[in-house]
C-alpha cells in the first residue's frame, strides 16, 4: 500500500465526518451515517461526560485535520519503513476519540497498530477505524485492537497520568517508546481584556468540561486584578452544571472548600482560587498574580515541562502563545507534549 493510498483513505473519512455533520449524507453510506448517529447517542449513555456536542466538536476537528492538502503537507517528513513494526498504542479516554491523532501518524506513516482503547471511549475509535478499512481494505491486517494483556508488538505510544506513566516506564521502557503525562494549560490576563476575548477564553476553560490537556486550568493575572469582568463573560457557559458529573464534582469541591475555610470566588458554576498548583480539579480554576512580566515570564517558563497550551491576547518574550478560544482547535501539526510522533515513527 503507498502513501497515497494511505493519505486517501483519511481523506475519505475526513469527507464522510464532514458529510455527516453538515447533514449532506451520501445515501451510498447511510448506513454508515446511521451507525455513527446511534453510536453517539450510545457513548452519552455509556460516559456522561461524552454529550453528543462534545463528542461532535471532537469528530467535527478530526475532519479540519483530515483536509487534504494538510495531510499531504503533513506527511511530508514521512520516510517508508524498510519493515513496518507493530506499534502498540495506549488510548486516554478523557476526550472523545482523543487517541486519533497517534493512530493516524502511525498508520500513514507505514506501520501497524495495536489499540488498547480507554474504558471510559471504548467504541469511536473502533469506528472511525472501521471507516478507514471501509475506503481502503489493505488496512485491515494493520489495524487490531487488544481488550487483554499487550503482546507481540514492538514499540509503544502511551498516553495517561503521572501515576499510569510510571507503570509504563516499567512494562515498556525496553521498547521504542513515547510515554505521555499530566500536562495542563494556562492563560496569561494582563486585565484589559474585551468582554468579547474573555468570552473566547470560555471556551478554553469549558469545553470537554476541562477535562483536556488543552484545557485551561491555571489563570496568572495582575495583582489586584477583579475576576467579576470574567464571570460575566463566561456566563454563558452555565450549562456545564446541568451535567450529573460536572455538578457532582463541583458540588464535592465546593464543600471540601469550605470545609476547609478555603477562600475562593464562586459564580454557581465555576470557582476561582488561589493557588501556586498547576492542575486544578474539574470545576475549579486556579490563579495566581504577578507583578510584572518579567516575573510571569519567569514563573511560566519554569513550568514549560507540565504546560501543553498557553493562552494570551499579549506577547511574552521567548514563549509561544494561543489566542483566547483556539486550544481546543488543535491542528494536524499539533503533537501532544510537543514530542514529533512522525520523527519518532521514522526512527523505527
Amino acid at each position: 500500500m503507498t502513501i497515497i493510498n494511505r493519505q486517501q483513505a483519511f481523506v475519505q473519512l475526513g469527507l464522510f465526518l464532514n458529510r455527516h455533520f453538515s447533514n449532506t449524507w451520501n445515501p451510498k453510506e447511510e448506513r454508515f451515517h446511521k451507525d455513527l448517529a446511534a453510536l453517539i447517542d450510545v457513548a452519552y449513555t455509556f460516559n456522561g461526560w461524552f454529550t453528543p456536542d462534545n463528542i461532535t466538536r471532537a469528530l467535527t476537528g478530526i475532519s479540519d485535520m483530515l483536509e487534504e492538502q494538510q495531510l499531504r503537507s503533513f506527511s511530508a517528513s514521512i520516510k517508508e519503513p524498510k519493515q513496518a513494526k507493530n506499534v502498540a498504542i495506549i488510548m486516554a479516554g478523557n476526550i472523545p476519540a482523543v487517541g486519533f491523532h497517534d493512530m493516524l501518524c502511525v498508520l500513514l506513516s507505514g506501520h501497524s497498530v495495536l489499540i488498547k482503547v480507554s474504558s471510559d471511549d471504548p467504541a469511536l475509535i473502533p469506528f472511525l477505524a472501521g471507516m478507514i478499512i471501509y475506503y481502503e481494505p489493505t488496512f485491515a491486517s494493520a489495524i487490531n485492537f487488544s481488550e487483554a494483556r499487550l503482546a507481540n508488538f514492538e514499540a509503544v505510544i502511551a498516553t495517561g497520568s503521572n501515576t499510569s506513566a510510571k507503570h509504563f516506564e516499567y512494562y515498556f521502557g525496553k521498547y521504542p517508546h513515547v510515554i505521555r503525562k499530566n500536562r495542563s494549560s494556562i492563560a496569561a490576563l494582563n486585565g484589559k481584556e474585551t468582554k468579547e476575548q474573555l468570552t473566547e477564553l470560555g471556551k478554553d476553560i469549558f469545553y470537554y468540561y476541562g477535562l483536556g490537556c488543552r484545557n485551561v486550568s491555571k489563570l496568572y493575572v495582575p495583582e489586584g486584578y477583579v475576576f467579576d469582568s470574567l464571570f460575566e463573560a463566561v456566563y454563558d457557559f452555565k450549562y456545564v452544571i446541568d451535567n450529573k458529573k460536572y455538578n457532582n464534582n463541583y458540588e464535592y469541591n465546593r464543600a471540601i472548600y469550605l470545609l476547609d475555610l478555603v477562600p475562593f470566588l464562586d459564580n454557581n458554576f465555576l470557582m476561582i482560587r488561589e493557588s501556586n498548583e498547576l492542575h486544578a480539579p474539574t470545576s475549579v480554576l486556579f490563579y495566581e498574580t504577578y507583578s510584572n512580566q518579567t516575573q510571569l515570564v519567569e514563573n511560566i517558563s519554569s513550568l514549560k515541562n507540565n504546560l501543553q497550551c498557553i493562552m494570551s491576547t499579549f506577547e511574552l518574550e521567548g514563549i509561544k502563545t494561543i489566542e483566547f478560544g483556539q486550544s481546543q482547535k488543535p491542528t494536524i501539526f499539533d503533537f501532544a507534549d510537543d514530542v514529533n510522533t512522525l520523527d519518532f515513527l521514522n526512527t523505527l
